[in-house]
């Protein structure tokens, strides 16, 4: 039926992408088009179409997705894997409405029924005010992410509660082992020995804290801006009798001041960071490490294009937040005067990390939804389908960035081997 609901979105989507569809589409009256062999984008209702109309392009689509506006029958990531091979290709545009668009897009809504009154955005999206960066939005950032439920991510992750890429040793390994061994190499680089001194920035639900005190004898001190995730740590520490070798606090990492550390570890912390205050942070680092002493990062990486990530990480995952080029990651540690040792990619093991977690999501979605709410749920599924795809296809890295602060005379203590390896 060329004349109907489903031909007529069709054919302006194909319009608009300078392309054919790489998804077929069925509208709320039941008619088709596009590809029969791919992925199915289902328009439950105009109030879908209504989403675009008013938020065009990623975040309309984000926002009718997750309330169940739009569905996906089918491969969710095969649907993503076709529109972002196409987008490479050079055969489908970005979406630019001109005026043009604009009146012919108007016109169709017109004709269909759409027009109404914006739909309002799904409680799920961050609303953050106050100045960028400052401590109190960085506090309500990390609380939108961080605090959404402790149960969920003990749902969502293994025994270790390790939120961050782990590192796969060989094929059998599942991800309970991977995290184990991701940070046994972090302890190894940073030369962890009975009765160092390590401090870990944004130490998440303690998974390095327990694992560097109980394997490696360490006294520590931990820090996060999450009031759920103080206090699962604090629950932890007395679980494993740990209370009198590891402190955990609710502290900006601007509020340090009892340096200096053996080592210092910050895993996946500094994205949150933000671009201006960046070379602060690694000053921090800096400061609170003695001559000598180890720096292990491990960050997300990011070409210049989207450092937040995109309209809908940014609204509904981690406001605020901001990835850069490692490279540059790279000049702000050497200009805190920090000398960089090693960088060690890990790309390919957040694509195995974050399908895990899809996987655990979607064997508890009913545990999921009672948590999070149906719509939280579908945040999540987005978010991960969309996540580990992005590492698979190179738009987004991971690095484990270790450094040194150097003697006064320039010497590293550092081994000129790689040691953990």
């Amino acid at each position: 039926m060329p004349n109907s609901t489903a031909h007529r979105l069709a054919s302006f989507a194909e319009k608009l992408l300078g392309g054919q569809l790489p998804v077929a589409l069925r509208t709320w009256d039941g008619t088709r088009a596009g590809p029969v062999d791919a992925p199915t984008v289902v328009l439950r209702n105009r109030r879908a179409l209504r989403r675009l109309l008013f938020a065009p392009g990623e975040l309309g689509l984000a926002r009718a997705y997750v309330t169940g506006d739009l569905d996906v029958e089918g491969d969710l990531t095969d649907g993503f894997r076709r529109i972002w091979a196409l987008t490479r290709a050079g055969e489908v545009n970005r979406v630019n409405l001109g005026p043009r668009e604009w009146v012919e897009a108007v016109s169709l809504a017109a004709r269909l029924g759409v027009f109404g009154l914006p739909p309002r955005p799904p409680a799920e999206e961050a609303r953050l005010s106050g100045k960028l960066h400052s401590p109190l939005r960085d506090r309500s950032a990390i609380a939108h992410h961080y605090d959404l439920s402790n149960a969920f991510y003990q749902l969502l992750m293994d025994e270790s509660m390790a939120y961050s890429c782990a590192y796969f040793t060989s094929d059998s390994a599942d991800l309970e082992q991977a995290q184990s061994d991701k940070l046994e190499l972090v302890c190894r680089k940073l030369g962890l020995r009975p009765g160092l001194r390590l401090l870990d920035v944004g130490c998440g639900w303690g998974s390095l804290l327990v694992h560097a005190a109980k394997h490696h004898g360490v006294h520590a001190v931990g820090i996060t801006l999450s009031a759920g995730q103080l206090q699962h740590v604090r629950g932890r520490l007395a679980q494993h009798d740990l209370a009198d070798r590891v402190e955990v606090r609710r502290q900006d990492y601007r509020e340090l001041a009892d340096a200096p550390f053996d080592a210092v570890a910050s895993i996946e912390m500094g994205e949150h960071v933000g671009e201006v205050n960046y070379p602060a942070y690694a000053a921090t680092l800096h400061r609170m490490v003695k001559p000598g002493g180890r720096v292990l990062l491990q960050q997300m990486s990011r070409g210049g294009d989207a450092p937040g990530g995109g309209a809908f990480i940014e609204r509904y995952i981690a406001p605020d937040m901001t990835m850069r080029p490692v490279g540059r990651t790279l000049d702000h540690l050497e200009s805190a005067g920090l000398e960089i040792r090693d960088v060690h990619a890990l790309r390919e093991h957040y694509v195995w990390t974050v399908r895990a977690w899809a996987d655990t999501l979607e064997e508890n979605w009913a545990d999921v939804v009672a948590l999070i709410g149906e719509t939280g749920a579908r945040v999540w599924r987005l978010y991960l389908v969309g996540g580990a795809l992005a590492f698979e296809e190179n738009r987004m890295g991971v690095d484990q960035i270790l450094s040194v602060r150097p003697h006064p005379d320039g010497t590293s203590g550092m081994p000129a081997t790689r040691e953990w390896s």
